[in-house]
């Protein structure tokens, strides 16, 4: 069981991520925060994230060449730990730090969070710089042999060091300090390079959570990239609040067809605290920073894939981190996103499980927890609309049951158990079973 409960339920909220890449600013970062708040505080989500490379000098100013720039000038401070860019960052200047942006979405209501990458920077190693704490420096605990095979940023810290821990304690203190309520660790739940132990990063896992829990402030930690390790599950559970089940979630169907195969796996380790995360949600407006022009694309998903995901995440109670650049959303996705009678399954259902999987359809089951209900989702993989049926008798549905679809607010009475709908090509229907009649 994992030792906080700082995500009693999954988190919901932004990540600059699919939109910005590694070139979000904190007037992008304040836009979305402001839409956030005026629009999607009241349906639970709340957090704002600022995602990879917001130390790094000129980030995507070589987008052509590299998404990250090998070798380039980070901003750090005397003791080894990692500054916002203030270029990007203006208000982070005179060693302030993420504390004003933070002190800014705290103000909306909402809360704050940034990416990471595991490990210690490399420059700081290369130049013996200071630890907080300790005499050792930099070098001394850096770990040349553990690297990153997509960014060059860092070194991965040796546990069996002396003072190791103490670097991690320092980096995140200052987290605390600036207020910093989440935090993305990336190279670490699969460490992908490393084919003959994909978990090589098992004790900075662990050296994150001690630090965490020194400092007092209850930071939710995420850890990416995906595919989590199943046979790991009770380590994740243990020392963090969400992990990645899939390496990253892009706007394709296969991918979305494909996490049906993934939830299945990961249905057991749902908790309280502890949540398998299928990653991202591939909405709206999409990938400004990935190219040089700063073009963009609306996503790839129809609405029923849409939908499909949407019904998915929450049955499953994933974590929702919302990719797009919020102030561009349309009235229909803004209404995906606020559909609180599908997004309370996040807090208020619990059990949830595939019943049913082939190539044509699956079906999900899960009860609510604040009342006599039950939920079922029925998906229908087929390039053409379709019936979906099953028979709910195995799960005590018998006679004459009322239910709504939470998607469209149908309203219908299901006998003997059998649900059954027609179900629009890629798309989705959850129903809420609540009255025996």
């Amino acid at each position: 069981m994992n030792k906080n409960q700082f995500a009693a339920t999954p988190p919901m909220g932004w990540n600059s991520y699919d939109y910005y890449d590694t070139t979000v600013t904190e007037a992008d970062v304040k836009a979305n925060a402001d839409y956030m708040a005026a629009h999607l505080k009241q349906y639970g989500w709340e957090y704002i994230v600022v995602d990879i490379e917001w130390y790094a000098h000129d980030a995507g100013s070589q987008r052509d060449r590299y998404q990250y720039i090998p070798f380039w000038d980070v901003e750090m401070d005397e003791y080894s730990r990692l500054l916002p860019d203030p270029v990007r960052f203006p208000s982070s200047r005179g060693g302030c730090g993420f504390k004003p942006l933070a002190d800014y979405i705290h103000n909306l209501g909402l809360k704050f969070g940034i990416h990471i990458m595991r490990g210690i920077p490399r420059i700081a190693a290369h130049n013996h710089c200071k630890i907080l704490g300790t005499d050792v420096t930099a070098n001394e605990i850096a770990n040349p042999s553990s690297i990153c095979g997509w960014n060059p940023d860092m070194y991965g810290v040796d546990r069996s060091k002396k003072d190791a821990q103490c670097y991690y304690d320092s980096v995140f203190q200052q987290y605390a300090d600036w207020g910093v309520d989440y935090v993305k660790c990336d190279d670490i739940c699969n460490t992908n390079l490393y084919r003959e132990n994909q978990y090589s990063a098992k004790e900075e896992i662990e050296m994150l959570h001690e630090a965490i829990m020194k400092t007092g402030r209850p930071i939710v930690l995420s850890l990416s990239p995906g595919p989590a390790l199943i046979e790991k599950a009770w380590h994740y559970e243990k020392y963090a609040n969400m992990w990645r089940i899939t390496d990253d979630f892009w706007d394709k169907w296969e991918l979305l067809l494909n996490m049906f195969e993934r939830c299945e796996l990961w249905q057991n380790h749902v908790s309280e605290g502890c949540f398998p995360d299928c990653d991202m949600l591939p909405l709206g407006y999409l990938g400004q920073g990935f190219h040089s022009d700063k073009h963009t694309w609306y996503t790839n998903f129809t609405r029923e894939e849409q939908r499909t995901m949407m019904t998915l995440w929450c049955i499953f109670r994933s974590p929702l981190m919302l990719g797009t650049e919020m102030p561009r959303l349309d009235e229909w996705t803004l209404s995906l996103l606020t559909n609180a009678d599908v997004l309370g399954l996040l807090k208020h259902s619990h059990g949830a499980r595939q019943i049913a999987r082939d190539k044509t359809h699956a079906v999900w089951f899960s009860h609510d927890t604040g009342e006599d209900a039950d939920y079922v989702a029925l998906f229908n993989f087929s390039g053409q609309e379709a019936m979906v049926s099953v028979n709910l008798s195995e799960e005590s549905i018998t006679g004459k049951v009322s239910a709504r679809e939470l998607w469209d607010g149908e309203t219908t009475t299901f006998t003997d158990g059998v649900v059954s709908s027609l179900v629009a090509a890629h798309g989705a229907k959850l129903w809420k079973l609540s009255g025996r009649i």
